[in-house]
């Protein structure tokens, strides 16, 4: 295995900016996942395992001029960008520690013993424990909320999980920042500081999902990489969860009234999304089923004069940046494809930004145009113009699973038209996504306990997600325990005294506060 040099690069001029650490050998990566493995038991403690999470979020807070400084640095996603994204991580920190203390994530079910019942109940006790040490895969464009500290270790540090971080090649100085933030906050609350370890380097990578000692993954990045991974997690003598987020088009329905009524608003939107952060989120917009006709040349007329005036930008970096200006130029090039803002190179380290156009016609069948039906990373999208509705679900039938799915509809639409197209087309967008949107934009994903950052594959390897309370789930796994003496079984799950956290209880809830009898018959 490599021990090369690991180099924090500015991607502004493409040129090393610092030696960071070295590529992790693969002896390096069974040391820090045995240190992770050594380490699950002092995150039994519910409580601590909270501190940590806050503690770790006031650490990153507190550093948060060098933690942006750093992000800005190796990513050039700019200041305001980076503080935001640090205010969402550090938040993303603090609610999953209100998880582990309310308790709900372990649901917790007990049935009482029922000799009367045939055949007979014995007494059964059910709960979630942790799977054990988590590999978490950094992504590139969310360099703190998808990253060392972000939503992946949150959750996995909250379900009792160590953690062992492979970092983003992109940022690795920004990584190596906050992992020892996390570290130190996991000394300050008297927990071993390899709760939290992290590695560098591609084949420590491919290491870190084939150790026996990982008992899950965590992936966010593009489908060529996370299927390799996901692979090799499903080929290992045993196979473990592989919870990886891939690629998605997140496409755009525009009906032809949405268009007549507010077309000019909508393509507006629709440019101000897809160049947002140089078209760098997972959920941009890349896709976009709009009217031919008078109608939708308005939309396209206003997404012309948004993208136009939209300034060239730095990607995070040259390797990303080529693979645009590639990608735009092979798509460009397939016949009846047209250009109305050519997207690709800006400059020597930038790109700009742009739009194609085809008729929804030629991808209502396979063949070269297909490859309008993949993502492309970066500032650009396609504009599908599609003569009758029933384009529309043959362009549908063919698109592969999405983060996200956008319905714009009219005012009368959104009310409930009689002949319920509305409704039948939300319907085919919900059988494609994760999370479905009307009259909405799709970049910016909400932390929010109902959130669904997940969608089909590509767009994730699992029907779990990454964003949102639930994302703790991906970590755990119910055990039942069976006429098991009170003294041996976790604290959730004994009587008497008060209820610690919400439990199903012979099939009805009771909640933190209910005084309990120190029997039950």
């Amino acid at each position: 295995m490599s021990t090369a040099p690991v180099w924090s690069v500015d991607p502004r001029t493409g040129k090393p900016r610092e030696e960071v650490a070295s590529e992790a050998t693969e002896h390096e990566v069974d040391e820090a996942v045995r240190a992770a493995w050594a380490a699950r038991g002092a995150l039994a403690d519910r409580g601590v395992r909270a501190a940590l999470l806050r503690t770790a979020a006031e650490l990153l807070d507190g550093a948060a001029e060098h933690v942006v400084e750093a992000a800005d640095a190796e990513t050039a996603l700019g200041p305001v960008r980076l503080t935001g994204e640090l205010a969402r991580t550090t938040a993303q920190l603090r609610a999953f520690a209100d998880v582990v203390d309310e308790g709900a994530f372990l649901d917790v079910r007990i049935d009482h013993a029922d000799p009367g019942r045939t055949p007979p109940w014995p007494d059964l006790r059910r709960m979630k424990v942790p799977l054990g040490v988590v590999a978490v895969y950094s992504a590139s464009n969310f360099p703190l909320a998808f990253s060392v500290p972000g939503g992946d270790t949150a959750s996995a540090l909250a379900a009792g999980c160590p953690v062992v971080v492979k970092a983003h090649p992109a940022h690795p100085a920004t990584s190596e920042l906050c992992a020892s933030l996390l570290r130190r906050a996991a000394l300050r609350v008297g927990l071993p500081q390899d709760v939290v370890t992290l590695v560098h380097g591609f084949d420590a990578g491919v290491a870190l999902v084939r150790h026996p000692l990982v008992s899950a993954a965590g992936f966010t990045g593009s489908v060529r990489g996370g299927r390799a991974l996901f692979d090799a997690a499903a080929a290992r003598p045993v196979p473990i969860p592989f919870h990886g987020e891939l690629g998605s088009l997140n496409p755009v329905v525009v009906t032809r009234a949405a268009a007549e009524e507010r077309g000019e608003e909508i393509g507006a939107g629709l440019g101000a999304s897809m160049t947002l952060g140089v078209g760098q989120f997972c959920t941009k917009p890349g896709f976009a089923l709009v009217p031919a006709g008078a109608a939708g040349d308005a939309l396209v007329k206003a997404l012309t004069a948004v993208v136009s005036d939209s300034e060239a930008g730095v990607m995070l970096d040259h390797r990303m940046r080529d693979a645009f200006v590639a990608g735009v130029a092979e798509r460009a090039a397939l016949d009846g494809v047209e250009s109305p803002v050519t997207p690709g190179a800006g400059g020597e380290h930038t790109v700009s930004a742009g739009f194609l156009t085809v008729e929804a016609s030629a991808l209502a069948s396979s063949g070269p145009h297909d490859l309008l039906l993949e993502e492309c990373f970066g500032p650009v999208t396609v504009v599908a113009r599609y003569e009758h509705p029933s384009e529309i679900g043959a362009v549908l039938s063919r698109l592969p699973g999405n983060l996200t799915a956008t319905l714009q509809l009219s005012a009368g639409e959104a009310a409930g038209s009689e002949d319920g197209a509305a409704a039948l087309l939300l319907a085919e967008l919900t059988a494609l996504a994760g999370r479905v949107l009307v009259d909405g934009w799709p970049t910016g994903v909400a932390v929010a306990p109902a959130q669904h950052h997940g969608g089909p594959y590509p767009a994730t390897t699992s029907t779990s997600t990454s964003v949102g309370a639930t994302a703790v789930e991906r970590w755990l796994r119910p055990v039942t325990y069976q006429n098991t003496p009170e003294a041996l079984l976790p604290e959730e799950l004994r009587e008497g005294g008060a209820v610690a956290v919400p439990r199903r209880v012979d099939g009805r809830w009771e909640f933190p506060g209910t005084p309990l009898p120190d029997a039950r018959k």
